[in-house]
């Protein structure tokens, strides 16, 4: 960490007298509110490929669009970063909030997806310039279901729960078609949790963490971030849907393909072994394919 460390106080200008880990996410990486020798707060982030080969690629990528994004929107200002090619540090502004209460309710969870609308408005079409499509950007991750179906028995459809099993094929063809049904031109982060979300004293909805960032349907955010939210305790994405309904401009058939592929992905990576300094990530993938999956198969009328 040492490198790290001279990293930091090239960027800050200032040593860091006391550091506060922050809890939550999966990066194997330092992720601390920070307060400086000369007074000024701060949030930093760092990690190295030691800790996990692909961490330092998604740190930069945060690092990019971080940049890039216009500012008075409710995201962290990014204030610096350095890149050693082993090291990746990130110096935000510090943001005085806390995460969204847990479990989720109908009403909270209302009042954050009006405050993702509002910042859904002020970034369609989407200000970061040369951003992917979110098609493009997930096409390695998002086939899951297609990887399961022509795999043989053990390496695929015995993999998974019984109640997918003889449906993989049909499962595919629908996975294979969300690109197209998730395309749009809004900034979307893809990766909404509670963990990524702030709220200020005023209220304000801080979105945070933005390395999986993409272009696409503003819809897709919200379908991506329904299973956290049963998983959190809160209401089933059945039971969103028949109070909010999100989707409600949204073509049936677009939502079960993107819903499809989401499924996939967790169902898919939740059999792999964990990542190296992530333990508890496939976990949290079989947690939310379980989710994902009754949710799914309720849709198609499977159950």
């Amino acid at each position: 960490m040492a490198r790290g460390r001279v990293g930091i106080e090239a960027l800050t200008g200032s040593e860091v007298v006391r550091a506060v880990n922050q809890a939550g996410g999966f990066s194997p990486g330092l992720a601390a509110r920070c307060v400086l020798r000369d007074g000024r707060r701060c949030f930093i982030k760092a990690v190295s490929a030691c800790q996990n080969p692909e961490s330092p690629s998604f740190y930069r990528r945060e690092g990019d669009v971080s940049s890039a994004l216009p500012p008075n929107l409710p995201v962290p200002s990014l204030l610096g970063r350095y890149d050693d090619g082993d090291w990746v540090v990130l110096v935000f502004e510090d943001v005085e909030g806390h995460q969204p209460a847990l479990p989720w309710t109908i009403a909270s969870l209302a009042a954050t997806l009006e405050a993702l609308d509002r910042l859904t408005e002020a970034t369609t079409p989407c200000p970061v310039p040369g951003l992917e499509p979110v098609g493009v950007r997930l096409e390695a991750e998002f086939n899951g279901f297609r990887t399961l179906a022509a795999a043989p028995g053990a390496d695929g459809p015995d993999r998974v729960d019984p109640a997918l099993r003889g449906r993989l094929d049909g499962l595919a063809s629908l996975e294979s078609g969300w690109a197209t049904a998730a395309a749009g031109r809004s900034l979307l982060h893809c990766d909404l949790r509670a963990d990524n979300l702030l709220i200020r004293s005023d209220g304000t909805v801080v979105v945070v963490d933005w390395p999986f960032a993409a272009v696409g349907a503003p819809w897709v955010d919200v379908l991506f971030m329904l299973p956290s939210v049963a998983l959190d305790g809160g209401p089933s994405p059945d039971a969103v849907i028949d109070v909010l309904d999100p989707f409600a401009a949204v073509a049936e058939e677009a939502v079960d393909r993107v819903l499809a592929a989401l499924t996939g992905f967790f169902v898919y990576r939740g059999t792999l072994p964990d990542p190296p300094g992530l333990p508890t990530v496939r976990a949290f993938q079989r947690a939310q394919g379980a989710v994902a999956t009754h949710w799914l198969l309720r849709r198609l009328g499977s159950l």
